[in-house]
């Protein structure tokens, strides 16, 4: 099979996986991460393939819809590429993109794995969490698990551990604190620092109106 028809066939395997995700973690996320991901990888040193199966499986079975099982991700983006005959050697840097990226595992500062193409997908996932998409990501899945907007007597946990960070079911915008205004300093790349920064300058402004809406003050 060659390389382009590896992607169309992981495309079509992801779609039909997510066909019933919930609206933050559904296809089009996966296909705006993966855009962002090639747009991204167009500055940077890393091998295309790698960075674009990643950016495809990343999100294959997201533990939080999981019951919080990290393993079932990259195991279902492992058989799946085995049954492609892709080589082991991009099987494998791919699962540990997948067991190594996502915000939740910043809280073990494990060191234990790491690449340029990592960066790249790293990078491209996050900017899908900030700026306009990351706000109706944010709201949309905080309707899913039914939270209040907003409540002023419950401040944003700024020192969670991972298994607090789980298992949180605080207000949507205590979100923005705990993770979505983090982001932009954790940027891999300059092109993902470059977007960022605009997207978390509209973030600020967003919380600014929100707070005046809410006090009756706009």
């Amino acid at each position: 099979m060659t390389e382009l028809g590896l992607i169309e066939s992981t495309k079509a395997f992801v779609q039909a996986s997510l066909k019933d995700a919930e609206g933050g973690h559904d296809w089009f996320h996966t296909l705006r991460v993966y855009n962002n991901a090639k747009l991204i990888s167009k500055h940077e040193d890393v091998d295309l393939l790698i960075v674009e199966l990643a950016a495809l499986l990343h999100d294959i079975a997201d533990p939080k819809f999981y019951g919080g099982d990290e393993t079932i991700g990259p195991k279902k983006a492992s058989e799946f590429l085995l049954k492609q005959n892709v080589d082991n050697t991009i099987i494998e840097h791919v699962t540990k993109i997948i067991e190594h990226m996502s915000f939740k595992n910043s809280f073990d500062l494990d060191t234990s794995f790491n690449s340029r193409e990592m960066e790249v997908v790293q990078d491209a996932d996050r900017l899908d969490a900030i700026g306009a998409i990351g706000i109706a990501r944010c709201f949309n899945y905080g309707g899913f698990k039914n939270r209040v907007l907003y409540d002023p007597n419950i401040s944003p946990n700024l020192n969670m551990t991972k298994a607090e960070y789980k298992t949180a079911k605080s207000p949507t915008i205590n979100h923005f604190y705990e993770k979505l205004l983090l982001l932009k300093d954790q940027m891999n790349t300059k092109t993902g620092r470059r977007i960022a920064e605009k997207r978390h300058d509209f973030m600020e402004n967003y919380l600014k109106q929100f707070y005046a809406e809410w006090h009756g003050e706009k």
